[in-house]
């Protein structure tokens, strides 16, 4: 059976989303890195990081969210949540998967960091401007490609869909504004699939 092993509003949803849209058995481990759990031995065995998400598939184990989405999307192809690798859809699902982690999240993640994620002497709270500059300018060229189907490749849900829509949450949930209305719509409609639903019911750790 496929192990995940993250937490609940981390990057760890994205793994849980794309597993509910697959439709396949999964056990979610939860390591909870705010509690130190992702420094444990056993863990960094993992990921010496101590970071999550992990993905494991028998005795191979991948990090990274974007590189375990790409994986399940080859794994399972009959899904068509990644196009066929080898095609041009597939160098477009690259193209918005490498976007989306080296653009559009980076800004998010620069806030975040220097907001709660850091030690607090190592926090720059005049760099916000600057990441919230950087966003808009990242979600205007998200906004372009979102073509007339709401979709980022062809006229269907894919991963890159996923990790994008899954990205614009966190700058929802920051309070910062989508101001292209093509933006809020693509957010909302994807964020609203039951499969992310379900990923988010499952909750914090007990």
């Amino acid at each position: 059976m496929l192990k995940v092993y993250g937490f609940p509003r981390t990057r760890s949803t994205r793994v849980i989303w794309m597993l509910e849209e697959l439709g396949v058995d999964y056990e979610y481990i939860k390591v909870n890195p705010g509690a130190g759990e992702g420094q444990s031995a056993e863990f960094r065995a993992l990921n010496p990081s101590g970071k999550v998400p992990v993905l494991c598939d028998g005795e191979f184990c991948l990090k990274e969210s974007a590189a375990i989405l790409t994986y399940l999307g080859e794994r399972f192809p009959e899904a068509g949540l990644i196009p066929p690798p080898g095609s041009l859809d597939y160098a477009r699902y690259l193209q918005w998967t490498f976007f989306v982690l080296t653009e559009l999240e980076q800004p998010l993640w620069t806030l975040a960091k220097h907001k709660f994620v850091l030690p607090a002497e190592y926090r720059v709270k005049e760099i916000a401007k600057t990441a919230r500059w950087e966003f808009a300018r990242a979600a205007e060229t998200l906004a372009a490609g979102i073509n007339e189907s709401g979709c980022l490749i062809g006229d269907s849900f894919t991963a890159a869909d996923l990790l994008a829509a899954h990205t614009l949450g966190w700058a929802l949930a920051f309070k910062i504004p989508l101001d292209d209305p093509r933006l809020e719509t693509f957010a909302r409609r994807h964020l609203s699939r039951p499969a992310y639903l379900r990923a988010l019911e499952l909750g914090p750790a007990t």
